[in-house]
């Protein structure tokens, strides 16, 4: 279940030096998903980590390490993780959970007993053109508008973040995202890179100046937005 780790990231997790966690599985089929092999749960078994070796590591890292991002994938899938997450707490380091959304029920627990410390949800596409981006032709929008609810409504951090592709995103597109999403804190726009383990291939990342239209679009609703990578 566990595919890969990152053993140190200055990124994934805001402010903090923190290892990443990557686990098998995805119940999406986003073309642009550059873990293709971790969504279509495909890792060779000898590229595979148990929940004990990656807890014997993170046991040579306290006090070097802040926190561990737990992603995928789709890691509420797993029946595993609040275990796993008391586990990695419980050796003092801070969670943070990267989501599609679409499994608010499992979130739920996870946040109101205190495991996760922050959140990013990846919001993919506006309402109209949720399904073509994902790959999937029919999907219910209830579950991630759900998450989108309980993430705002509640206490812990978060941040909503979509992945800009040429064949997917337009300065219309993410308008009609921005008002769907609301004026929230931390929305972040992410550059598509191609890194060879597409589930499409033949996708392309915005020009800048198309990326920088997006995000005109975005800040009129969300004026803190901002880009990353």
């Amino acid at each position: 279940m566990i595919g890969n780790i990152n053993k140190l990231t200055l990124l994934d997790y805001p402010g903090k030096t923190a290892a990443t966690v990557f686990l098998s599985g995805c119940n999406f089929r986003c073309p642009f998903c550059y873990n293709g092999a971790l969504a279509e749960d495909r890792l060779p078994v000898e590229d595979q980590h148990s929940p004990e070796s990656v807890l014997a590591f993170l046991d040579t890292r306290r006090g070097l390490l802040d926190g561990v991002c737990i992603s995928g994938g789709e890691a509420l899938l797993w029946s595993g993780l609040a275990d796993f997450i008391q586990a990695v707490k419980g050796r003092g380091f801070a969670v943070k959970l990267d989501t599609n959304g679409s499994l608010p029920d499992r979130l739920a627990p996870l946040l109101a007993q205190g495991l996760v410390d922050y959140v990013a949800m990846d919001i993919k596409n506006d309402p109209l053109h949720y399904a073509e981006t994902i790959g999937l032709p029919h999907f219910d929008l209830a579950p991630v508008q759900e998450t989108m609810q309980l993430l705002k409504e509640g206490t812990t951090p978060f941040e909503f973040r979509t992945t800009l592709v040429k064949e997917f995103h337009t300065p219309d597109r993410l308008l009609a995202l921005a008002r769907w999403i609301g004026p929230v804190d931390r929305y972040f726009l992410q550059t598509f890179k191609d890194e060879g383990d597409l589930l499409q291939v033949g996708l392309h990342s915005l020009s800048p100046k198309e990326t920088e239209a997006c995000l005109k679009a975005v800040r009129s609703i969300c004026p803190n937005a901002d880009l990353r990578g």
